[in-house]
């Protein structure tokens, strides 16, 4: 079976998680290649993971049907200015640095090039990720099936009808999980207040996320059936659930939310410039 050879161009953490579920997949060692301008995460990256580091951009892509470019958003342009030189027209451009439309890309690497740009989350460390993804217009069917396998490796990648949604995307599950780790901090704080110790409140709540994602992404349900289920009549859980509504708890979600895809459009604005 022919493997695609695949280079990352930065190789911190999100690389390095990308890079261990495509060795976890069966691609092989040898088919991966990064660079990175710190000696000292070469030297992990290699030894963690067996693959060939180096210290120039131009040297690591050659021959790459892939580039992942996973580089800090305000280095981009930079880095790809320097880096469309050795770039073939053939080989496929992967994104992964947030706020980087595909239009800059294109108008920093060169016009006709293939780029595919998404928005993973940090459970992708966990192989746990969500990722929204966007192709343009020069990604052929054999290209996005690439960028589709380099994304599963860490966990669900769904496709987008169009760019803008990657702000919403941004918002619902790129932020989201500080969402999440933000409801838990409250109800640890919560059941301390109620007479709980720190470690059981904290172990509780954790324990209790943990089993409802694992029950919601399981069920042939959608969550809000999931809750009906669990809220009995005049029950403990439905004092819960009306005082949260009570609160303007959907309404309060959809402001953060907004506010998250509207930032997410400014700093497009801002670091395509």
């Amino acid at each position: 079976m022919s493997h695609p050879r695949i280079t990352f161009i930065g190789a911190g953490n999100m690389a390095a998680s990308l890079i261990g579920g495509l060795l976890a997949q069966g691609i092989p060692a040898s088919h991966i290649r990064a660079s990175d301008p710190g000696a000292e995460q070469r030297a992990k990256v290699a030894a963690e993971h067996g693959i060939e580091l180096f210290e120039s951009n131009a040297e690591a892509v050659t021959g790459a049907d892939v580039v992942v470019l996973a580089t800090k958003p305000q280095v981009l342009k930079q880095v790809s200015q320097a880096l469309a030189p050795s770039l073939n027209d053939g080989q496929l451009i992967v994104s992964i640095a947030a706020g980087i439309s595909c239009a800059s890309l294109a108008n920093w690497l060169g016009a006709d090039r293939a780029i595919v740009r998404c928005m993973p989350n940090t459970p992708a460390l966990l192989r746990l990720g969500a990722s929204g993804l966007y192709a343009n217009a020069a990604v052929s069917a054999a290209q996005r099936e690439l960028a589709e396998q380099l994304l599963s490796a860490v966990g669900l990648a769904l496709w987008l009808e169009n760019e803008q949604q990657i702000d919403a995307v941004t918002a619902v599950s790129g932020s989201g999980p500080a969402y999440f780790f933000l409801l838990i901090e409250a109800m640890t704080a919560a059941g301390e207040k109620l007479g709980l110790s720190r470690e059981i409140a904290e172990q509780l709540t954790l324990h209790t996320a943990l089993g409802a994602a694992r029950m919601a992404t399981s069920s042939d349900v959608d969550a809000a059936e999931l809750r009906r289920r669990v809220t009995s009549p005049n029950g403990t859980t439905e004092a819960a659930i009306k005082a949260f509504q009570a609160g303007g708890f959907e309404a309060l979600v959809q402001q953060a939310l907004d506010a998250a895809a509207h930032r997410s459009a400014e700093l497009a604005e801002q670091l395509g410039k």
